[in-house]
């Protein structure tokens, strides 16, 4: 029984960080899993940056719905990192550029999140592609939440620029969203 046991540990595979890992990754996958992880980092990094700009216009309401969105994305680094340790690796946290700070507008900001957020659908979206083509499917049920959720954050973000579209940067107008914003 004892050699058995020991015969069965000695052909244990384990990752980078030193876990037992019942899969490895494919390095295409897992070098897009780190690129997706700095992307999330970035967009928490620029939406606090936004958030900043807000508030520094006594716009509470939408430096707060910013700040969300900045804490949002920290959960999203959280929740990949988890994973990639999981599944035996190291995560692999690259430099990042630093965040645009001045907008001509509200509208120009808005439009640059909602950009932002459909950069990360892409990336999303091409993790899974590459998830499915190397049979990773312990990759692609971790997947499934979160591009549904990302679908949403696009879908608020449309909804966001359209209101401010809409307002064609009138103040009153703005103030109202501000409110909406602040209340949620």
């Amino acid at each position: 029984m004892l050699e058995s046991s020991l015969q069965f540990n000695r052909t244990l595979k384990y990752g980078p960080s030193g876990r037992a890992i019942a899969q490895e990754f494919d390095s295409s996958l897992l070098d897009n899993f780190f690129e997706h992880l700095t992307m999330e980092r970035n967009a928490n990094v620029q939406y606090f940056s936004m958030s900043l700009w807000f508030k520094e216009r006594e716009l509470r309401g939408f430096s707060s719905f910013f700040l969300n969105e900045s804490n949002e994305e920290m959960s999203h680094v959280q929740k990949f990192a988890d994973y990639l340790i999981a599944r035996g690796y190291k995560v692999n946290l690259k430099d990042l550029p630093s965040p645009v700070q001045e907008w001509d507008s509200i509208q120009d900001l808005i439009n640059f999140a909602f950009k932002m957020e459909s950069d990360l659908t892409t990336s999303l979206e091409q993790l899974y592609s590459i998830s499915e083509r190397a049979s990773d499917i312990r990759s692609s049920v971790f997947l499934d939440p979160i591009v549904e959720a990302q679908i949403n954050s696009e879908d608020t973000f449309a909804y966001l620029s359209g209101k401010v579209k809409f307002s064609e940067n009138q103040p009153s107008a703005i103030l109202i969203i501000d409110k909406e914003l602040n209340e949620k």
